[in-house]
Parts: C-alpha cells; structure tokens; sequence
C-alpha cells in the first residue's frame, strides 16, 4: 500500500512540483513499478501455494465424507447379517456400534477439514482480489510513466527554449547586436571614403592627361600653320 501512495502522489501532482519535491520522479516511478511487479510475483506465488493447500484440504473432506458414509453402510450391512442369523446378534450390534463411532469421527472431521478449506479459500478469494488490484495498478502507473516521461521531456524542451528566447533578448545580446551593427556601418563608410579617394586619384590623371595631350595639339596645330606659309611664299 506504500507503494500505491508513493505512486499515487508522483501521478496526480502536476511535473513541476513533482520535479521540485523530488530528485527524480521518473526513476522514482520505475522503481515503485519493479518493486509493485516484484510483489506481484511473490503474491501469485504465494497464492498457487495457497490453492494447493485449499485443493489437498477439500480433497481430505471429501475423504472423510466417503469414509462416514462407507462406515454408516458397514454398519446397516453387519445389522443385516444378524437380523439373517449370518452372525450373532451381539457382537454384531457391537461391530455396528464401532462402525458408527468411526462414522461419527468421520463427520467430525469431515466438519472440521471443511471449516479450514472453507478459511483457506476465502483467504485465496481476497489475496486474488488483491493481485488483481496489483495487475491493474501496475497497468496504470506504467500508463502514467510513459505520460510522466513526455510531460519531462515536454518540459526540457519548453526551458530550453525560454533559456535561449532569455539569451536573446537580454541587454548583453542587444548590446552586442548593436555593436555588430556600428562596426558593419563603420565598414561601410570606410569602404565609401576609400572608393571616393579612388575616384579623386583618377579624376586628377585625367586632367594632367588632357593638359599634356592639348598641348600638343596646340603645337601640331602651329607646326601646320608654319607649313602652310611656307608652301605660300
């Protein structure tokens, strides 16, 4: 029966108070569930014995009610005998009377034996009732272990999850998100302010270029002139 209240708490108290008031709820119930199983083997074994001995006990009634009856019919048959002059009258009325002293006996113990058969099957009538409670209370904690078992793991997975959810949303992370981003715009500026540089460098060849490349234009063009005065004269 302690077993059942151990048993009974763990199944009816919600996970987290099982969790909370004891260390392991789970071992706790598989324990309880391998000893119920072991008291179980040990309550049909106790009980075959006590059937046996019910079953030899009814078998001795039965014995001794067939042998009253066999005395109570050696008695009418001796009676007979006398009453057919086959044997003489007064040792036949005193066989007779020995045959229904062991009839007597025989009732006797035949009343006692039953009363005895009768104690060890209502012994066996109640320790049965109580195998029957034990199967079906095994039954049903190992209904509620495999139930226990998902509302823990249910239960892992759901603080795991709240721990990580936790993680997020806590100053440090935001602070190190917002870290992650200044550093990101910071590439970014730099990544602008060199390609600006670049462009700068390029213009500035690009008008030292086109000075030289005026110039002597300017110098092609007055060479031309010169030639053309000169085929004039």
């Amino acid at each position: 029966m302690n077993i059942f209240k151990r048993l009974f708490k763990i199944g009816k108290a919600e996970i987290h108070s099982v969790i909370d008031n004891f260390e392991d709820p789970i071992n706790m119930t598989e324990q309880g569930i391998r000893e119920m199983k072991e008291q179980l083997s040990k309550s049909i074994e106790s009980l075959a014995q006590l059937k046996a001995l019910a079953i030899r006990k009814k078998n001795e009634v039965q014995t001794e009610e067939d042998s009253a009856k066999d005395y109570y019919n050696k008695a009418v048959t001796i009676i007979q005998k006398a009453e057919n002059k086959e044997i003489d009258t007064a040792e036949a009325d005193r066989m007779a009377k020995e045959a229904l002293k062991k009839q007597s006996i025989a009732h006797e113990n035949s009343h006692k034996l039953d009363n005895e058969y009768q104690k060890l099957h209502n012994e066996s009538e109640k320790m049965q009732g109580n195998i029957n409670t034990l199967k079906s209370g095994i039954s049903k904690w190992e209904n509620e272990l495999k139930t226990l078992k998902a509302r823990v793991q249910v239960s892992e997975a759901t603080k795991d999850i709240n721990k990580k959810m936790t993680f997020i949303e806590s100053g440090s992370t935001v602070s190190m998100l917002e870290k992650l981003k200044e550093r990101a715009e910071q590439q970014e500026a730099m990544a602008e302010s060199y390609s600006t540089i670049s462009n700068v460098s390029k213009t500035v060849d690009e008008k030292i270029d086109s000075f030289v490349n005026n110039a002597d234009k300017h110098a092609e063009d007055a060479l031309k002139r010169i030639k053309e005065t000169l085929k004039k004269e």
